[in-house]
């Protein structure tokens, strides 16, 4: 059995691959039946699952130590080559689809790898490549930036990840010098950071231009593969966050100030839903890995099996570190047909929440890892999003293992932070659509613009004495703006999906969690609307369902405001 470490890697052969595919051109191109053009289209299928299977080795690699000097030789190396690459992808797909026996190979093909490729020629051209390089190389750039962070703190030196944890602390000076020298490290780095993503903008917006579109909005949406919703339909999303969920997240804060007896709520207590502190776990990395083995076992034979399978493989690194890359996320090595978990743990409830939430990923990967193409493994971002911010909550019952006598206090906090994102989810989202519609906006005009829209979706936001935040600094730590621009009303449209999931449990719905294994089993192998029908959930475009879920949540805080 491989251990993750020992999981074999080698650089791709690009100018082989590219052979191979020309090779695969002429075969499709004298293809004369249905049954041999399958054949070729696997064919084609595995040279792609061996390129993602190296990249992704190497990316991983990069992420877990970013000061490795052969794995961000590696990283730089397929920043610059998979653009490459997907020029000759699509130049094979089209010869698909140029193939008389193309309605036979779309009988036995998920429907969404033809949406798929429809979207990737309408937002990839040969022009664009050189663009995309650099794209690549500004997105790690970024990443390394933060990833470099050593900030002196109380007589330590904190990565950024590592001082969030002061940002929790008990003592309310504490937390408020630890979010000051957070910050401090942004306000040293404004100049740097704000130039890179300016040069970001413009080439995405150099790109979008190039191949025929009004702003980098259009572009990003394909992209983004959103085969069934719009710019319209977010926009009115956008609108109910802001009629049915500010005023309930207003009060919410109200509350908490009220419940701990402040007379203002300022940006360094916002984490701190309780005097007594906030629900930490109790227990070791090693032992919460022990649990969660035990809890998935206990919840279903299937995520049993899988998360037996991640701890055997050593898939899983939780540790913050020096040089370790910021975040958590989960991500598919298909030779190995390994998820693979990745997280900064900080002691906080976060550890608990990534650790769920990432396994909510690994899980739908697993279970959907055998479908074909590689392509409809994975759905799109926010039907991904139901499967990961769902599984934080079916999990519900064993986070007394974890957190024991918080454990009232976990569910407070997990189920507040949770309403509470979705304004601040929906402000990136919108942040992101002036930008690439001003995309000549200076980097202190982008400030102010952010700040602007905060007071509307954030309007309890107080930033006495950071002063970088009150100038609008606070979107330059969220790292999706810079290198997945667009992805993040995925992040809340999944939530109020997943919600939806915790009201049936709520209710004892005894097919809330066969559904939710329908829909990991069935991949991206349907577009977001389909999946969401599929969970027998509403789609959360339709009005009123956001009013709905605020009234379900509302009466459950209702009947837990003594929680201390």
């Amino acid at each position: 059995m491989l251990k993750f470490s020992e999981y074999p890697y080698s650089r791709v052969d690009v100018v082989a691959v590219q052979n191979q595919l020309k090779d695969l051109v002429k075969k499709i191109d004298s293809c004369e039946n249905s049954d041999n053009l399958y054949d070729l289209f696997m064919e084609f299928n595995e040279i792609k699952s061996n390129v993602e299977s190296m990249s992704t080795l190497s990316s991983i690699r990069h992420t877990i130590n970013t000061q490795d000097e052969f794995y961000t030789k590696e990283n730089d190396f397929y920043d610059e080559m998979l653009p490459v690459l997907q020029e000759s992808y699509i130049t094979v797909d089209k010869a698909f689809l140029a193939n008389k026996n193309i309605e036979g190979l779309k009988q036995r093909v998920p429907e969404t790898y033809f949406m798929s490729k429809e979207m990737e020629f309408a937002s990839f051209d040969s022009c664009i490549i050189e663009d995309m390089q650099l794209e690549n190389k500004l997105t790690s750039k970024y990443q390394a930036l933060l990833a470099s962070a050593q900030i002196p703190f109380d007589g330590e030196v904190y990565t950024l990840p590592a001082l969030e944890v002061k940002t929790n602390d008990k003592d309310r000076s504490v937390r408020k010098e630890a979010m000051k020298a957070y910050w401090g490290w942004y306000q040293e780095h404004q100049e740097e950071i704000g130039d890179l993503y300016d040069q970001m903008v413009r080439v995405r917006t150099k790109m979008a231009k190039k191949l025929g579109y009004s702003s980098y909005i259009e572009l990003g949406y394909k992209r983004m593969k959103r085969y069934d919703y719009d710019q319209n339909d977010v926009a009115q999303y956008r609108k109910q966050v802001l009629e049915d969920v500010v005023p309930f997240d207003s009060s919410l804060y109200e509350k908490q100030k009220d419940r701990l007896g402040y007379d203002t709520l300022y940006a360094w207590d916002e984490k701190i839903e309780f005097l007594s502190g906030n629900p930490t776990p109790k227990h070791s990395r090693e032992e919460m890995v022990k649990r969660a083995l035990n809890m998935y076992k206990e919840l279903d034979p299937k995520t049993g099996e899988f998360f037996q399978y991640m701890v055997d493989h050593d898939l899983l690194d939780l540790d913050s570190k020096k040089g370790k890359a910021q975040g958590g996320y989960c991500t598919f090595i298909p030779n190995q047909k390994s998820p693979f978990i990745f997280a900064n743990f900080n002691q906080t409830s976060h550890d608990a929440e990534v650790l769920t939430h990432e396994a909510g990923h690994a899980f739908q990967v697993y279970e959907s890892q055998d479908i074909k193409p590689l392509d409809c493994v994975w759905p799109t971002y926010e039907s991904c999003e139901i499967h990961s911010m769902s599984m934080e909550f079916f999990t519900y019952p064993w986070m007394k293992d974890f957190f024991e006598e918080d454990i009232d206090k976990y569910y407070f906090n997990h189920l507040s932070g949770a309403i509470k994102f979705l304004p601040y989810g929906v402000l990136v989202d919108h942040f992101q659509h002036e930008v690439y519609a001003n995309p000549d906006m200076t980097p202190q005009e982008r400030m102010k613009t952010w700040r602007e829209l905060e007071k509307q979706y954030l309007p309890h936001k107080n930033y006495d004495e950071i002063e970088i935040l009150e100038q609008g600094g606070w979107w330059m730590r969220q790292s999706h703006i810079f290198m997945d621009p667009f992805y993040y009303i995925d992040y809340t449209l999944a939530q109020v999906c997943a919600f939806q999931f915790w009201v049936r449990q709520q209710n004892n719905d005894s097919k809330a969690f066969e559904d939710y294994k329908h829909i990991c089993k069935i991949g991206g192998t349907l577009p977001f609307r389909k999946i969401v029908k599929e969970a027998n959930l509403i789609v959360p475009f339709e009005q009123g369902c956001l009013k709905e879920t605020v009234e379900k949540i509302s009466t459950w805080f209702d009947a837990h405001q003594d929680v201390k």
